[in-house]
């Protein structure tokens, strides 16, 4: 089997693996900007956990072949599109006379060219793991026969085992509509005027399908289980505040943020975790897991709101509970720009799918 440093020195067999683009999230979420196509330079450096220059850098090697699978340098008029389209809520103050965005392809590219990135590396590893097992996978071709009359026989119920093969079609679903059918849809919004507002309806709709896979999975994998396993809800519920502030912290750090940091502090006006997602945004998170509270208090989402929005001005507040929000609460997170995360989005959350507010 290759070792992953032959790929920094062979561009042909670079190009032989470039349509793997779904191994950039198997390795760590890669969060894309609006248009769901494109990622920044900065986006690309948060990714691989470099500095900004490095990538720069790489580009000024190697732009020809970064060129070839997909980076682009927008400039004039179609700067002003792009930027008016993605980049309105949260582009750098400065006026940019160019910038390079990047398609998933060139960011995989980036990954087989970048020496000095741990996550880079691991790219490469798993790339040229899956590669190894598609070649050495036996292909089956069986003889098509002309089945024999069989009697027709009662259907009995699938056994308890069955719940391997139900798994299996889930995740291949999953895995269909995550890299091939939104991605197209993508492609789409992006270039369709008159039907925009119906086909990000229907990316809603597949998102929905994606979150339901997601939980049936885990309802599967508790099927197999020895032990009935724990809901994840009763799981959250059962969680002390710091743990449930841990919790948080690391599924921010899964969807692609950076600069995580849990305070593990009471009284700091209702702020437990800050950090910064992938596109620069800076985020203040409130956690409740408080054992007994069925819905979150409009007194607790308002003293969040006034240091989250008015005080520190983050440009992201997100208030994520183990419980539901009340009329009062989710009337004053409407006013204020506060993202509420309830308890079915945070189990849905822990279960893989990707927060809306931090894509």
């Amino acid at each position: 089997m290759l070792k992953e440093s032959v790929l920094l020195e062979s561009r042909t067999l670079r190009s032989g693996v470039l349509d793997r683009t779904d191994v950039l999230d198997r390795v760590k979420v890669l969060s894309l900007l609006p248009d769901g196509l494109h990622v920044t330079t900065a986006m690309v450096a948060a990714y691989f956990e470099v500095a900004e220059t490095v990538v720069n850098n790489l580009l000024s090697r190697h732009r020809h072949e970064l060129q070839s699978n997909g980076m682009r340098v927008l400039r004039g008029s179609e700067l002003r599109n792009f930027k008016e389209l993605n980049l309105s809520s949260y582009d750098r103050p400065q006026p940019r006379s160019a910038l390079a965005i990047w398609s998933r392809r060139s960011v995989l590219n980036v990954a087989m060219l970048l020496r000095d990135s741990e996550v880079a590396r691991q790219v490469r590893v798993y790339l040229l793991d899956m590669e190894y097992l598609a070649r050495t996978q036996p292909v089956d071709n069986p003889v098509p026969v002309e089945p024999a009359p069989v009697e027709p026989v009662p259907i009995e119920p699938a056994p308890t085992g069955s719940v391997v093969l139900d798994d299996r079609i889930d995740r291949r679903i999953t895995h269909i509509l995550g890299s091939t059918v939104v991605p197209m849809l993508n492609a789409l919004i992006a270039t369709s005027g008159e039907h925009r507002r119906e086909l990000l309806e229907l990316r809603e709709d597949i998102e929905d399908v994606e979150r339901r896979l997601c939980w049936h999975h885990k309802r599967l994998t508790t099927l197999e289980g020895e032990a009935p396993a724990k809901s994840a809800a009763s799981t959250l519920g059962a969680m002390t505040w710091q743990a449930f502030e841990q919790h948080v912290a690391g599924l921010l750090r899964h969807d692609g943020c950076t600069d995580v940091v849990v305070r593990q502090a009471r009284g700091d006006r209702g702020i437990d975790v800050t950090g910064r997602t992938a596109d620069g945004r800076t985020v203040a998170v409130r956690c409740e897991n408080r054992s007994g509270r069925r819905t979150v208090a409009g007194a607790d989402l308002r003293k969040f709101a006034g240091a989250a929005r008015a005080l520190h001005r983050f440009d992201l507040a997100l208030f994520v509970a183990a419980c539901d929000f009340g009329h009062e609460s989710q009337a004053i997170a409407d006013l204020t720009g506060v993202v509420t995360v309830d308890r079915r989005e945070v189990e849905a959350w822990t279960a893989g799918v990707r927060l809306k507010a931090l894509r």
